[in-house]
């Protein structure tokens, strides 16, 4: 046995006992167990979510994509800005309506806010197809930090099937309690880990960052501009936009924002955020730096980049370090996903949809029951292989962006809509998303004609548009219906 498996063993089984004793001295009651009881901190909650943020896609993804694609890349260090900017503002307005009415899931918001146990329902469909590709993510990349820290020793479908009985155990015995605790180490490691790679490996290689982007451009000449189709400037922007607008509609992000003990907490949070994009930027360092040191990685291989430069500088017991740091990424967002999800099918699936007077008691044990199901879903999908991380997560983003109207509309200080508008938007925006993915159409093939900066635009921000337009045209109807005194159409 290899000293990097032994120490990424050390790692996984520590986690596993860390997240277990967070439960010591708590009685998991539903509230105990999805949101910690409603009591964490600002630090705390900084520490769950940016666990959640640094996950596989910044470990894996962003050093992947700085190898693969360059200057696009970027998109990933661009748009954290953005929606932290917007969390500010959005995110204490949702926890003081999620604390004063108890709210639980995710769906919970849409469904108490539209007076729709249905909406709650579709709601709960979308987040769950979403949760569903972004678990893929934490799986994927899961099973190549292992396979490639060990050398080979553990195949990728092993560890994703180890990691994810670890996930499921410790989540179903102290919920929300066990990633936090994780969070914390993790925390701590990621930050460490990246900030030495992305320092010492261009120095190592090529005498600093400023040598480094020297010796790739003269390698090759025309990677760091915007290529003029395809992943452009406009792609580029359409993207940061989408990516930002939907960030905080990852619904394990909400479940973060409802643990929270108070609305200052939650913006203190978002203030802190930030510190986020230092990690992606050294990672990004990272990805170049292997560029010219380990060539030829392509398509979904590029993902490997980091690992495969680590491994040629590094002795095992350091890649081991690394491995195991790189498993924590993807434990904790991964866990906190399983725990979101389980907690909407039983709340909101279960509840909202067949057994509207199920007690909390039964609600927590179909959660439960749920859980290892929605685990298996996943690893069913990521097994079947696929595209690269990155990708993933822009359709993941992409999805899930498609509930932005129907949450924004709602915070107004005049509320605009209605659950028909709600439902209508996000039906629209999903179909436009469901045919250009099935058919594997974009802008491109639909309008061939259309200039450049149109064609490259991000699909996923034109089934945003779609979506708003059709909520707010469903919704002005729905006024001048009632202003006419039609039965049975709401304001």
């Amino acid at each position: 046995m290899s000293a990097a498996l032994v120490v990424i063993a050390l790692f996984m089984v520590g986690a596993l006992a860390l997240a277990v004793l967070a439960r010591r001295g708590r009685k998991m009651s539903l509230e105990q167990w999805a949101l910690g009881g409603r009591g964490l901190g600002a630090l705390m909650v900084f520490l769950l979510m940016a666990g959640e943020a640094f996950s596989t896609f910044t470990f894996l993804g962003a050093s992947g994509w700085s190898y693969g694609k360059g200057v696009p890349a970027f998109y990933i260090l661009a748009y954290g800005g953005l929606a932290h900017l917007m969390a500010f503002w959005m995110l204490p307005a949702i926890w003081r309506y999620a604390s004063a009415h108890k709210l639980v899931s995710f769906s919970d918001f849409f469904a108490s806010k539209y007076d729709s146990r249905g909406l709650g329902v579709l709601v709960s469909i979308v987040a769950l197809m979403g949760m569903v590709a972004l678990l893929t993510i934490q799986l994927r990349g899961l099973g190549i930090i292992v396979s490639e820290a060990s050398y080979g020793a553990i195949a990728p479908q092993v560890s994703i099937w180890i990691g994810v009985i670890v996930m499921v155990s410790y989540i179903l015995v102290s919920g929300l309690h066990g990633s936090a605790s994780i969070a914390i180490v993790k925390d701590i490691l990621i930050l460490a880990i990246a900030i030495f790679l992305g320092v010492y490996l261009p120095w190592h290689y090529y005498g600093g960052v400023t040598p480094m982007f020297e010796a790739i451009h003269a390698a090759k000449p025309n990677f760091f501009e915007f290529p003029k189709e395809g992943l452009n400037l406009s792609w580029y922007n359409s993207t940061i936009l989408l990516t930002a607008l939907g960030y905080y509609l990852y619904p394990f992000n909400l479940t973060s924002v409802y643990a929270a003990k108070s609305a200052g907490a939650v913006r203190r949070n978002t203030m802190m955020m930030p510190l986020y994009q230092i990690v992606i930027a050294f990672l990004f360092l990272v990805g170049f730096a292997a560029i010219l040191k380990v060539p030829g990685l392509q398509g979904s291989e590029v993902d490997l980049a980091l690992f495969g430069l680590v491994k040629a500088t590094f002795d095992p017991w350091f890649v081991g370090v690394i491995g195991g740091t790189g498993v924590l990424t993807a434990l904790v967002p991964g866990a906190m996903i399983l725990l979101t999800a389980s907690t909407v099918i039983g709340k909101n699936i279960y509840k909202g949809g067949f057994a509207p007077k199920a007690t909390d008691r039964q609600v927590a044990l179909v959660a439960r029951c749920a859980l290892p199901l929605f685990a298996l879903i996943a690893v069913f999908f990521v097994l079947r292989g696929g595209t690269t991380i990155v990708a993933i997560a822009i359709f993941a983003s992409s999805l899930l962006t498609q509930l932005l109207p129907s949450l924004i509309f709602s915070l107004l200080p005049r509320p605009f809509g209605s659950k028909q508008a709600a439902f209508a938007g996000i039906l629209a925006g999903g179909a436009v998303l469901a045919f250009t993915t099935l058919s594997g159409m974009g802008l491109a093939q639909l309008l061939p004609n259309a200039p450049v900066v149109i064609k490259s635009i991000n699909i996923g921000l034109v089934a945003l548009a779609t979506n708003a337009l059709v909520f707010t045209a469903v919704a002005l109807l729905g006024r001048r219906a009632s202003a006419r005194g039609v039965v049975g159409v709401p304001a």
